[in-house]
């Protein structure tokens, strides 16, 4: 089982967004992360339903099937996991969303607070720093190993 944390960010002073996604197993190990430079969004709702679309296909593409899948936006999270037919201009992302989702073994949807989503949201927001996509396997760049570092300094106090 692993957990795959997304995040978007737009950039008011660019025609640019990011998006940023780790990979971590059930110990809190980081297996893959991930920045990507996207286009010019309209909002939020649509910037964390690509985020969360570009994480799927990165998920998969690097061969993880048994994901738990996580954002910080309720109205995506709601969108993609409500029973209906989407009709809105967004609806054929969460369409792709669904879809991925029927591709890997199992799979399930959750919000999360945002402080749970640190890492993918530095990652994000790197993405204004960078002019192509960044993928890493089994480890995470510098800009988010703090959260990261945080992340498992929390897990082990639980313990």
């Amino acid at each position: 089982m692993y957990k795959l944390n997304y995040d978007a960010a737009v950039f008011a002073d660019s025609a640019n967004s990011g998006f940023g996604a780790v990979i971590r197993n059930s110990s809190g190990e980081v297996m893959a992360a991930m920045i990507v430079k996207g286009l010019a969004i309209h909002d939020s709702d649509e910037a964390e339903l690509l985020a969360c679309r570009k994480a799927m296909e990165f998920a998969i593409d690097a061969g993880f099937t048994m994901l738990i899948i996580e954002g910080d936006s309720v109205n995506a999270m709601r969108g993609i996991v409500s029973g209906r037919e989407n009709q809105s201009a967004l609806g054929h992302v969460i369409g792709d969303i669904r879809h991925l989702m029927g591709a890997v073994e199992w799979s399930s949807v959750s919000c999360i607070k945002r402080n749970g989503n640190r890492v993918a949201h530095a990652l994000a927001i790197y993405a204004h720093h960078v002019s192509t996509n960044l993928f890493w396997m089994e480890e995470v760049p510098l800009v988010a190993l703090d959260f990261v570092n945080f992340d498992a300094f929390l897990i082990e106090m639980k313990v």
